[in-house]
């Protein structure tokens, strides 16, 4: 498996497939071709299909109209057979002619690959692909998630999960105090800062669910206006995660080492999911996106609570088995609805997940392994219409003003 770098990238939404993938990609051909008279990009399958809505064409024309005029295609009716986000680049000279054409696919969390490449260029670091084996290593060493990150990775990981947990808080603290309308033709209005004020006036139990709801909201609505969040795994589940980490540092005063150990965790279980199955919505619906961030939320929770490897194991199962079959069907291709509410539910999952492992000693049936295969074989399963496209459930019968 890859760095857990891939997993955690830094950037601006509102997508990590629509928007940074294809922005990482742009980059890569404009240094490759600055020579360039114009260039012309082809967007194919889900790319096309969404990708005004999630701001496509213009991370695009925005990284290589600099270089030379660009010229973006849409072809929403063809899906490439490698991965439904495919793009092809052309660079052409002063007479029109091709000097180079690229095709490459954004697979998720803002990563690119070619054809055959899956992960991308970059080298594995982890020699186990499976949370099964790895937590058959926990047991023969006594050892944790983390320190099998820390032992792949090296110690400089930690400066790099630091950076992440920083970028995460500031996401938080500045949706928090947010206010007005989102961006596009939905005119959804704000929710986090009205939350957060509410929570505050519930007495404990219901308090602390209302703080977690709206620091979920908070980033996922920083996200779709296209401020700086961390993938993890994806723009459109960003919110999960640093919710999760953030309602229980402020309420249980767990330290930044701790937190940064708990995001290491995390990372093992997206990386597990993304090397084994997929965490792009086009590719898998939302449950790759949602329901991955979900277990990744409930794996770190738990650990941040003293689980085991084997109760870790089943926070995290548990978390993705409960988003099993989920769409993507973002209405009008926009990372708003269903998609903020999804990310404030599946942080309050993840703690249930969380809490209902720690009343187990880790023994259950179905490993999640096991949930991450059934994961890929139900996204392979649903019609493309369910998958990023527009084209079904929410999207397809919601009309605008």
């Amino acid at each position: 498996m890859k760095s857990i770098r891939e997993l955690y990238r830094i950037g601006t939404g509102p997508s990590s497939s629509h928007t940074m993938g294809p922005r990482n990609a742009a980059r890569k051909f404009a240094a490759l071709h600055p020579d360039a008279s114009s260039f012309e990009v082809t967007l194919y399958g889900s790319l096309a299909a969404t990708g005004k809505g999630h701001m496509t064409d213009t991370a695009i024309l925005d990284t290589l109209n600099p270089v030379a005029p660009t010229t973006i295609v849409w072809k929403p009716e063809i899906f490439l057979p490698f991965h439904p986000n495919g793009m092809t680049f052309r660079a052409l000279d002063a007479d029109g002619r091709e000097m180079e054409s690229w095709t490459v696919y954004s697979v998720g969390g803002g990563q690119i690959a070619e054809e055959g490449e899956r992960g991308g260029e970059s080298p594995d670091v982890y020699d186990m692909n499976s949370l099964s084996e790895i937590l058959q290593w926990c047991e023969d060493t006594g050892k944790t998630y983390w320190e099998y990150v820390e032992q792949c990775e090296g110690p400089e990981i930690w400066d790099y999960l630091a950076e992440v947990w920083a970028t995460m808080r500031r996401a938080v603290e500045r949706g928090i105090d947010r206010e007005g309308v989102l961006p596009g033709p939905l005119g959804l209005r704000r929710r986090a800062a009205t939350y957060h004020v509410r929570a505050e006036g519930y007495k404990s139990n219901l308090q602390s669910r209302g703080l977690v709801f709206s620091y979920a909201l908070a980033v996922s609505e920083e996200n779709a206006s296209g401020g700086e969040i961390v993938t993890a795994p994806t723009c459109g589940s960003c919110g999960v995660i640093p919710a999760v980490l953030y309602h229980l540092q402020k309420s249980r005063n767990f330290s930044d080492a701790r937190i940064y150990r708990a995001l290491a965790t995390a990372g093992l279980i997206g990386n597990v999911v993304k090397h084994n199955a997929s965490i792009a919505g086009a590719e898998v619906g939302c449950q790759g996106e949602v329901g991955v961030a979900c277990a990744m939320a409930a794996a770190a929770a738990n650990q941040l609570f003293g689980g085991s490897p084997a109760q870790i194991e089943y926070a995290a199962e548990m978390g993705l088995e409960h988003h099993l079959g989920m769409t993507c069907d973002p209405v009008c291709g926009l990372v708003q609805i269903p998609c903020i509410e999804r990310n404030a539910y599946a942080a309050a999952r993840a703690l249930d997940a969380n809490l209902y492992s720690a009343f187990t000693d880790g023994d259950h049936r179905v490993s999640f392994d096991r949930v991450v295969e059934v994961m890929k074989e139900t996204g392979h399963d649903l019609p493309s219409i369910y998958k990023e496209t527009a084209q079904g459930g929410l999207a397809r019968t919601w009309k605008t003003k």
